[in-house]
């Protein structure tokens, strides 16, 4: 019996050893910095097949979860304010914003939830989530890419992603008519989280 106790109190004190020492990596959770406006969700698509439309999010949040050493163990989450939208015309966003597609006062938020992560590459994975928009779920894939990470001048830690998507209006409930060259967007998504 003292020989099983003396055993598992070796073990607890050799895990802790090992996790203080930084050989075993637990996951860190990181926020999204929003507010030094180190994080972006912009979007393209055509306008009537004759030029490119751009705008983005302005007001939204979220966080990761980074298991360095696992990284299909990740995790991301993120809440978007949809009357957010601006695509540098304000009469075009009152209309983004009403019923023809966004409809904000019945549908304010979108959102994104994280259900499996695939490592792709050295820097690169595919992350698979559920995405709602204008109240209708469904589920989405980003290709995602490492940029890099580090300690920050401000004595914090950051880790920084890319990725891309694109999905289909009529997915998710917007039908408005705008020529068969502008049923499909394109998302970009840039943030830096800072470890929590």
């Amino acid at each position: 019996m003292k020989t099983k106790m003396g055993y598992a109190f070796s073990m607890a004190v050799i895990g802790a050893a090992l996790l203080t020492s930084g050989l075993v990596q637990a996951a860190d959770t990181y926020k999204m910095d929003t507010k030094g406006s180190h994080a972006f969700i912009q979007f393209k698509i055509q306008h009537l097949g004759f030029s490119w439309l751009l705008g983005r999010f302005n007001t939204f949040e979220g966080e990761f979860v980074l298991d360095e050493a696992n990284v299909e163990k990740s995790s991301v989450k993120v809440d978007i304010d949809v009357a957010s939208v601006d695509s540098n015309h304000a009469e075009r966003d009152k209309h983004l914003r009403g019923k023809d597609f966004f409809d904000v006062a019945k549908f304010p938020k979108a959102g994104f939830v994280s259900t499996k992560i695939e490592k792709t590459g050295d820097n690169t994975a595919k992350i698979t989530g559920d995405f709602t928009l204008k109240g209708i779920t469904k589920p989405i894939t980003l290709d995602a890419t490492y940029i890099g990470g580090g300690k920050d001048p401000w004595g914090g830690y950051r880790q920084g992603f890319e990725a891309t998507t694109q999905l289909k209006l009529k997915d998710f409930g917007i039908d408005y008519n705008l020529g068969p060259a502008s049923e499909v967007v394109n998302i970009y998504i840039s943030v830096e989280g800072i470890k929590q």
